[in-house]
């Protein structure tokens, strides 16, 4: 469990925990339960944590500032406020983002896309771009993803493409 949880890098579902370790959801929700009853005893800095209908494997919330300190993000104040608009937002048209903030929004897509905190996939009329957030925004930020209830009435409401 613990290497499936490392591996993926996001939140897991237990019916897919499940599946990857060969055994029943009961099987895989005593074997998390014991995982992270063990983390927090041994009080490591990471924990496995229940987003939603999965589970993930990532740093202490606590520790966030000492991940700041140790790596530092150079994103810009605009660059910043660009990327909450977007974390806002999302899914959000790189139109209507640079719209919103300017025409210096494309440079600040450049960089968050460099930085691999959001991604951008072309519109199907080939016009523009959808931007999201990626995991690593959502590990460096620990501000967890929409579940996917929410980003199927987004989908529905504007014809974004699902995060």
């Amino acid at each position: 469990m613990e290497a499936v949880l490392y591996l993926k890098g996001r939140a897991v579902p237990l019916k897919e925990l499940a599946q990857l370790a060969g055994c029943s959801c009961e099987e895989a929700s005593t074997a998390l339960m014991i995982l992270m009853a063990d983390y927090a005893h041994r009080e490591t800095a990471l924990e496995i944590r229940q987003d939603g209908d999965g589970y993930s494997l990532q740093l202490r919330a606590d520790l966030a500032e000492l991940v700041h300190t140790l790596v530092p993000l150079n994103l810009g104040a605009a660059t910043l406020r660009t990327l909450a608009t977007i974390a806002l937002k999302q899914p959000i048209r790189q139109a209507v983002l640079v719209d919103m903030r300017g025409s210096g929004a494309y440079e600040h897509i450049k960089e968050l896309l460099a930085q691999d905190f959001i991604t951008r996939r072309r519109e199907q009329d080939g016009r523009s771009y959808w931007l999201t957030l990626t995991e690593k925004f959502h590990r460096t930020y620990t501000i967890m993803p929409p579940t996917r209830q929410t980003s199927k009435a987004t989908e529905k409401k504007d014809g974004a493409p699902q995060a």
